[in-house]
């Protein structure tokens, strides 16, 4: 892809970026894919929360999994859901930890459009193989074998997201000037953000309308038809994109350039420090996707299969911090921004401690923690996309959603196990503080 002729450069607002026609069609598919991404994790907590934990935590056949594993019996049934949630998540970061870099020089080698639209059009038909999880058969290690079937699905739907993600943020800096990054990484974060309120927040009430009333038609799973509805919109918006890139046509080795994406980190420090904070980030974001359901069961009214609440309260902070770094962010300085951000998350992070079971603060806090990481993705990821070379972007985003997802896999396995031993305070402060020490190794008070 070449860059699009600015007659509007002088432009650089949200009007501007959503008047391409191109980046439409990618914010279109943008919605969609993630809407499918987000109904993926509440579809399969919620076949765990039906399916296969509508007992109590103490059953021998839980018990003996949890002897099998190695770990302590779960107590509650919320804690028995958060530690099978967690195997999902875990088996949704895992492709990511061993494919996100490789899939980032694939994504520099093919077209971008073609890599995005079989991305979704491969989801759609793995998503339709679910149901088949339901079906009786043979118990491992306590778990029937739908529960381990699902984590193998989640592997392999995983893995196409994997050739994603680099295809759809170098698509982004092809599709908009340079002056018009900072925006459309908003429009990102905040339909990002966005779908996370829709998919977490109203996912399950979705999910029973649908199967619901089908149902009441004759239709059994109607629940299931939701996720290849999204993910084949994704691919027909996307498929509409003018703009194509030609594939090189002489390539060098993977281990080569694998070595060329480690080599701009190592020559642009500016870009390796803004992956560093990006890193955090999603690492906090990661815990506390796991630590939800802990708090929302201890918040009166809520209760376990509704985590989704918090975490689109988060998300809605982060949209509307989203907007405003678009429209103010080029007058305040990046470090100062990501400093800020940090903070907040630091100090929304205590106080969610502090004030453990009270559901309007608890909303509140997370909205605020969603604004902080409003103000540290945003700049950051700005940064990296103008420090990388084009023809190198691949590599590099495909690195930068790697090193992420190896971030992730430690809160990812840990949270859930920690807060099942400790309780959920101790794991609220430990990243209140990683968040405010980083806040300080920013140095808000420099000037670059």
């Amino acid at each position: 892809m070449t860059v699009p002729p600015a007659n509007d450069r002088q432009d650089t607002g949200v009007a501007a970026v959503l008047a391409r026609h191109d980046f439409r069609w990618l914010w279109l598919g943008q919605i969609f894919s993630q809407l499918a991404d987000k109904f993926y994790i509440v579809l399969m907590v919620f076949l765990i929360a039906q399916h296969w934990v509508s007992g109590t935590a103490s059953s021998p056949a839980l018990a003996g999994a949890a002897a099998a594993m190695r770990i302590e019996v779960p107590e509650t049934r919320a804690q028995l859901i958060t530690l099978l949630a967690t195997g999902i998540y875990v088996a949704n970061t895992l492709p990511a930890v061993f494919l996100g870099a490789l899939a980032g020089v694939w994504a520099d080698r093919w077209p971008k459009r073609r890599v995005m639209v079989a991305s979704n059009g491969l989801r759609a038909v793995l998503v339709l193989l679910v149901p088949l999880s339901l079906l009786e058969g043979p118990q491992w290690l306590g778990l029937p074998w739908g529960y381990w079937a699902l984590l193998v699905l989640t592997l392999l739907e995983s893995s196409l997201t994997q050739f994603f993600t680099p295809a759809e943020q170098a698509a982004i800096t092809s599709l908009v000037p340079q002056p018009q990054l900072l925006a459309a990484n908003s429009i990102y974060q905040t339909t990002s953000m966005a779908t996370t309120i829709v998919g977490f927040a109203l996912g399950e009430p979705i999910l029973r309308l649908l199967r619901d009333g089908l149902a009441r038609l004759g239709v059994n799973g109607g629940e299931f038809l939701l996720l290849p509805f999204c993910y084949v919109a994704a691919a027909l918006a996307i498929s509409r994109i003018r703009r194509h890139d030609e594939p090189r046509r002489r390539q060098r080795s993977l281990r080569r350039e694998l070595g060329e994406g480690v080599a701009v980190l190592r020559q642009r420090p500016r870009v390796a420090w803004a992956m560093l904070q990006l890193v955090l980030l999603y690492s906090l974001l990661a815990a506390l996707t796991v630590l939800a359901i802990s708090l929302a069961a201890a918040v009166p009214g809520l209760g376990p299969t509704r985590f989704g609440v918090p975490l689109a309260m988060s998300a809605l902070g982060l949209a509307a911090g989203a907007l405003a770094v678009a429209q103010l962010g080029q007058a305040i300085g990046r470090h100062r921004l990501a400093a800020a951000g940090l903070a907040l998350i630091g100090w929304s992070l205590l106080l969610l401690g502090r004030l453990l079971g009270s559901l309007p603060f608890t909303l509140l806090l997370c909205g605020v923690l969603g604004v902080g990481a409003a103000l540290l993705a945003i700049p950051t990821q700005t940064t990296i996309q103008e420090g990388t070379p084009r023809s190198q972007r691949g590599k590099v985003f495909g690195l930068q959603n790697n090193l992420i997802n190896i971030a992730l896999s430690l809160p990812l396995v840990l949270a859930g196990a920690t807060v099942s031993r400790w309780g959920l305070l101790p794991v609220l402060q430990t990243l209140a503080a990683l968040a405010l020490v980083a806040a300080l190794a920013e140095r808000p008070w420099r000037r670059w």
